[in-house]
């Protein structure tokens, strides 16, 4: 691994997705982080993820969308909820759903398909992040609604794996507390 891609690994950081802003990948850049995204471990070549984009005036649009299922959906939500969730999808220049998709039957497990689209996440932040940008890796609870998902047009076999946001990080994050090894890694003694 060259020094730079093993240093980029060691210091990413995740930005929270209300301190990104403009400006957000080109389209030549958004091809790289989606191409890269994509490739991952993917046990028999299911593919079992893929990718929706929301730039510009999809992601108002698709604003106006979650509030209206937040407000069939939660319990009597506030204006000011109503008025979040509308702007839910403005807090960084690009969003990208990420959508786990499990073939059954199938020659791979369902854990492995999973993973593969947690790893699309993940190479998805850290291509977009190599690149200079601000990242954020997300769910909250429009990833586990069934109206978004029938917004989404998810098939039954389908679920968010996550919203990543895209932006310019309008400050650099502070670094977190990260575990120590001896606390996460063992050795297999036999």
């Amino acid at each position: 691994m060259s020094q730079p891609v093993i240093q980029h690994l060691l210091t990413r950081r995740s930005v929270s997705a209300n301190a990104l802003s403009e400006p957000g990948p080109d389209s030549a850049q958004l091809d790289q982080i989606l191409t890269a995204a994509a490739r991952v471990p993917d046990h028999k070549k299911l593919v079992p993820w893929r990718f929706i984009v929301f730039r510009g005036g999809a992601r108002e649009a698709f604003g106006r969308e979650l509030a209206e299922i937040c407000r069939k959906e939660q319990p009597e939500p506030s204006a000011f909820r109503l008025e979040t969730e509308s702007k839910r999808f403005m807090r960084a220049p690009l969003v990208i759903a990420v959508i786990s998709r499990v073939a059954k039957p199938s020659p791979a497990p369902e854990w492995e398909q999973v993973l593969s689209a947690g790893a699309a996440c993940q190479n998805l932040v850290v291509a977009a992040s190599a690149l200079g940008y601000g990242v954020n890796w997300v769910t909250e609870w429009c990833a586990y609604s069934e109206g978004v998902n029938r917004a989404l047009g998810l098939a039954e076999n389908e679920r968010v794996a996550g919203f990543i946001y895209v932006g310019t990080a309008k400050e650099r994050p502070e670094e977190r507390p990260r575990p120590a090894l001896d606390e996460v890694v063992s050795v297999w003694q036999g």
